[in-house]
């Protein structure tokens, strides 16, 4: 992956996660799905970049598909990954996703 690159972004449903496969190693955004009071959530709990691509923008990307994903389903999201909750915060157009803590 070059520096000015676009990922190419998968969603494996199956293994509940968007991922990047690159020769480094494979970058990734693990969730899961859980009920909640005001309908099913998104929680987004682990993100993860090979060293040799951190600084790139990969988990970013990674992160926005998967937020783009829950607004196209209808879902809110639980950032329970620190990167996620950071990443929701530096972009305010996602914070009307956030699930109510007490769901």
């Amino acid at each position: 992956m070059t520096p000015n690159s676009r990922p190419e972004i998968h969603h494996e449903a199956g293994a509940a996660r968007f991922v990047v496969r690159t020769p480094e190693g494979l970058a990734l955004c693990s969730y899961r799905r859980e009920p909640g009071v005001a309908g099913e959530v998104l929680v987004l709990h682990h993100t993860e970049v090979p060293v040799a691509l951190e600084g790139r923008g990969l988990a970013a990307a990674l992160v926005a598909a998967a937020l783009a994903w829950a607004r196209q389903e209808g879902l809110r999201a639980r950032p329970v990954c620190s990167y996620v909750a950071a990443y929701m915060r530096r972009h305010p157009e996602t914070l009307d996703l956030l699930a109510d803590a007490s769901r």
